[in-house]
């Protein structure tokens, strides 16, 4: 008998209504970025984007939550996009550009804590990791160029081209699951980072360079709560110059998989 394929929801970027735009522009959009949605379904997995259930347009509401979804689903993963707000860890924003999505960042942290409570599987990308930290209560660089002097470029005009250096802790699981190498090069698109940890959470990897975080993961493991800051889905398969993240996508889909009902 065969096993149905694993169903892995996708958080959504949001797209908030212009003022005085038309058209579509004047509509709250939910959306994707299409490679991280392929990077997963490379192992065959099914996915699906998990809209926000309130925001700024007019909806017709449901009895459906977000819990439902978690019930639904067999993991989570939280992808990458705009700022976290600063608000949602205690501070204002230094700079207008940096107010980020406090309506997105809401929506994750509900999302996020649905799938915890539900002992499911969760990854975080970039800004995914970031929110895992501070929805557990962690705090972040508001800009890394302005706050950390000794800091190497983490965003770089070359947008999914620019990657550098990271290095597994000694005692991570990353350094587990990546036997005999002691890191790698990743793809690198952020401007804030991981400042203090949040609850429970341990630092896996960090910049090889600066020592900035680059991964985090729930220290109890269960759930299997893993954030990445760098972006897997942008590793193409077979690059020996980028780390493979094949093993990361495994590990994640295997607890996904232990998991399910």
């Amino acid at each position: 008998m065969n096993r149905r394929p694993l169903r892995i929801g996708l958080s959504a970027r949001i797209y908030h209504p212009q003022i005085g735009a038309t058209g579509l522009q004047s509509k709250s959009l939910q959306y994707l970025e299409q490679s991280v949605a392929h990077w997963a379904m490379s192992r065959n997995v099914m996915v699906l984007m998990i809209p926000a259930v309130s925001g700024d347009a007019k909806v017709h509401r449901s009895s459906i939550r977000l819990s439902d979804y978690a019930e639904y689903l067999d993991g989570l993963i939280l992808q990458g996009g705009a700022d976290i707000n600063p608000q949602s860890y205690g501070e204002e924003a230094s700079h207008p550009d940096w107010v980020g999505d406090r309506v997105r960042d809401a929506y994750e942290m509900e999302l996020l804590h649905e799938f915890m409570e539900a002992g499911k599987a969760v990854l975080g990308i970039c800004r995914g990791a970031q929110l895992i930290n501070v929805a557990l209560g962690g705090t972040l660089y508001q800009d890394i160029a302005t706050q950390i002097a000794t800091a190497g470029a983490h965003l770089h005009p070359d947008y999914d081209r620019h990657s550098h250096a990271i290095e597994w802790t000694s005692d991570s699981e990353l350094a587990k699951l990546y036997p005999g190498i002691g890191g790698g090069r990743v793809v690198s698109i952020h401007h804030q980072a991981i400042k203090a940890l949040g609850r429970d959470l341990r630092v896996e990897a960090r910049g090889s360079d600066d020592g900035l975080i680059e991964a985090i993961r729930l220290q109890s493991g269960r759930p299997y709560v893993l954030g990445v800051q760098w972006h897997p889905e942008f590793h193409p398969p077979g690059n020996e110059e980028l780390l493979d993240c094949t093993p990361i996508l495994d590990e994640f889909l295997g607890a996904a998989r232990g998991r399910r009902w």
